[in-house]
């Protein structure tokens, strides 16, 4: 099996986020399948590969996988001829890839974007994991409400989150901290609405952590499902929406999830699919596949047309001109 070569800009620092820590977590999942190393491209790090020197090398027999969204298309060029994986998080870049680089979605609502745009592309699922430390420990909990501010909507900041802390314990999280799965423990109601900030970037929700850790940690989720929230959240059974119609039937609902008895909404086998032995056996066969793959592209030229947007031009003329032509027939009749 080919080793795999993580690409990533830097693994600290300004490049520190949700989407990095994702991506060292299914380096630590690969090691397990396979031979993995990191390989940085815009900073160099101690100890750490850095794209310049390993294109240098040898690297018939590796797997470069990239997920870095806006440099993607990029790499992807300046890789041509070498194996090639992209690990999609979000969707909406507006890029394409070429047939040979297979697509690891983290999740169905990425997969069903990647399986319109770039169908002739091998496409697997392959979803983020969540940490064993996200589980419900069964302890009293002293925090009503806990909001994240990163991400969070206006609309939760300044119009709901000053409505509720007139009647309840509002925990506002604007820092980085150690034990999130601690403060979930602590905590009764999740808020989560990200719709407003991922709109702005014209990107979509690639995955949603913090509301599947929340609900693994046994707090009711109030929550956007924009993007691949989607994949998991069911308002009315799993979780409720958030930002519904009025601040007051807002306010009312979650007042509401507040009253003992509190509701544990989802067994532990909802989390099966997330957790780590799962994931490396999905892992392992997608990863036995690909290398399948890379094999038949070492002895084979592709010959299915991708659906580029000339291809897309081009069939929506034809079925124009065939509507035309029908109709310039039956008017001879």
């Amino acid at each position: 099996m080919r080793s795999l070569y993580f690409l990533l800009p830097g693994t600290d620092g300004k490049f520190a986020c949700g989407g990095l820590f994702a991506e060292l977590k299914t380096v630590e999942l690969a090691r397990q399948v396979c031979d993995v190393a990191v390989v940085t491209y815009q900073q160099r790090e101690p100890n750490t590969l850095f794209l310049d020197d390993v294109l240098q090398q040898d690297t018939r027999h590796v797997i470069f996988v990239v997920s870095w969204g806006f440099h993607v298309s990029q790499l992807v060029k300046r890789l041509l001829g070498r194996a090639v994986v992209y690990h999609a998080h979000s969707a909406g870049y507006g890029f394409r890839v070429p047939s040979q680089v297979p697509i690891f979605t983290v999740s169905r609502n990425t997969m069903g974007y990647w399986g319109q745009l770039c169908p002739s592309s091998p496409i697997f699922w392959l979803p983020n994991q969540i940490s064993p430390e996200f589980s419900d420990r069964g302890q009293p909990r002293d925090i009503d409400v806990l909001v994240q501010v990163r991400k969070s909507s206006e609309y939760l900041l300044k119009q709901l989150v000053p409505a509720l802390q007139a009647h309840c314990n509002v925990v506002l999280l604007d820092q980085f901290v150690d034990d999130l799965a601690g403060l979930f423990n602590r905590s009764k109601v999740y808020l989560y609405d990200t719709a407003e900030y991922w709109a702005q970037y014209k990107v979509t929700e690639g995955f949603g952590l913090p509301p599947m850790e929340a609900l693994a940690c046994g707090c009711q989720v109030f929550s956007s499902v924009n993007g691949a929230l989607a994949d998991y959240l069911d308002p009315g059974f799993n979780c409720e929406a958030i930002g519904t119609y009025s601040t007051a039937y807002d306010v009312e609902r979650i007042l509401a999830a507040l009253r003992p008895p509190l509701a544990h909404p989802v067994t532990d086998d909802f989390f099966d699919p997330y957790r780590e032995d799962k994931i490396i056996l999905r892992l392992r066969q997608i990863l036995t596949a690909v290398n399948h793959f890379f094999d038949h592209v070492e002895q084979h030229s592709a010959d299915v047309p991708q659906l580029s947007p000339q291809r897309i031009w081009k069939l929506r003329w034809q079925r124009f001109w065939q509507k035309v032509s029908q109709k310039l027939r039956a008017g001879r009749k």
